[in-house]
């Protein structure tokens, strides 16, 4: 859009020859990086810049730490539920091996269970 201000070449030429000279001005305005102010405001972000390093360093080495942990709970954890398997595994071999060896007193009482009932039969008969 045209600026209604600017009727003709020479005063758009102009206005932007002082918008060139108005953006320099503020350009050489600013401090140099050798302004005290300058170089203070450098000192207080280079400090932020460390500070926030050392924190990052802190929750880096916690965060290392917190996995060195729950590694350690884990295999802890893991050898707790071998034991167990383990004892699981000796119980149900127990109960089996008790099992077995009550199989042949269980088949001789049924045999002699049945022989009795058997016989107690043929009697009635």
């Amino acid at each position: 859009m045209k600026n209604p201000n600017d009727r003709s070449f020479t005063d758009r030429q102009t206005n932007s020859a002082n918008a060139k000279k108005a953006l320099l001005e503020r350009f050489k305005a600013r401090p140099g990086p050798d302004d005290p102010i300058m170089q203070q405001r450098r000192a207080e972000r280079q400090a932020v810049a460390e500070a926030r390093a050392a924190r990052d360093a802190e929750k880096a080495a916690a965060r290392v730490e917190a996995e060195r942990l729950a590694a350690i709970e884990r295999a802890a954890q893991e050898e707790a539920e071998r034991q167990a398997e383990l004892l699981r595994e000796a119980a149900r071999k127990a109960e089996q091996a008790k099992r077995d060896a009550e199989r042949p007193r269980k088949v001789l009482l049924e045999a002699v269970q049945y022989a009795q009932m058997r016989a107690a039969g043929k009697g009635r008969r």
